[in-house]
């Protein structure tokens, strides 16, 4: 029988993050990480069908869904930053080993979480995932040079949080 999704939050380093549960905590944990431009909502599905059987916990990175939009002058919006907001996350909310769930954006965000942190990962699913920089697409341009452009600056005034 599924179980119900809930919706919570936890405050991350000053963020606070929204997240999406769902099944027995003693069951396999599954981390749902969405894509671009999603949030946690994608998997409303897929939780209620898997609910009695996994653990699933969905989160909205800083800056999606329902989660904070820390202003960017202060906050690095980069797939590194956001993974290493969803190790802390994981860290908050105490789940400690699970398979992670890799969708488009999500790909490079917990590929960096699985290659920092392996000793939380018990698997790996990845759908629609890029794992390296050449298959982001002439789509990317722009983000990728306002990325840029964001760490040149940045590294002039060394500031750190």
């Amino acid at each position: 029988m599924a179980k119900p999704i809930f919706n919570r939050t936890v405050e991350v380093d000053g963020v606070e993050i929204f997240y999406r549960e769902a099944g027995d905590p003693r069951h396999p944990s599954l981390l749902l990480l969405h894509g671009f431009p999603s949030m946690s909502l994608m998997f409303r599905e897929l939780m209620t069908a898997m609910s009695d059987r996994y653990h699933l916990v969905a989160p909205d990175y800083p800056g999606f869904g329902f989660s904070a939009f820390p202003d960017k002058e202060f906050f690095e919006y980069s797939f590194r930053n956001i993974s290493a907001y969803i190790n802390k996350f994981t860290d908050a909310i105490q789940l400690d080993r699970f398979t992670i769930f890799l969708h488009d954006y999500g790909c490079p965000i917990g590929l960096r979480l699985c290659i920092n942190h392996p000793e939380k990962i018990e698997g790996i699913i990845v759908m629609n995932g890029n794992a390296y920089e050449e298959g982001n697409g002439p789509q990317w341009d722009e983000t990728i040079a306002y990325w840029k452009t964001r760490r040149r600056k940045r590294s002039r005034r060394s500031m750190h949080f």
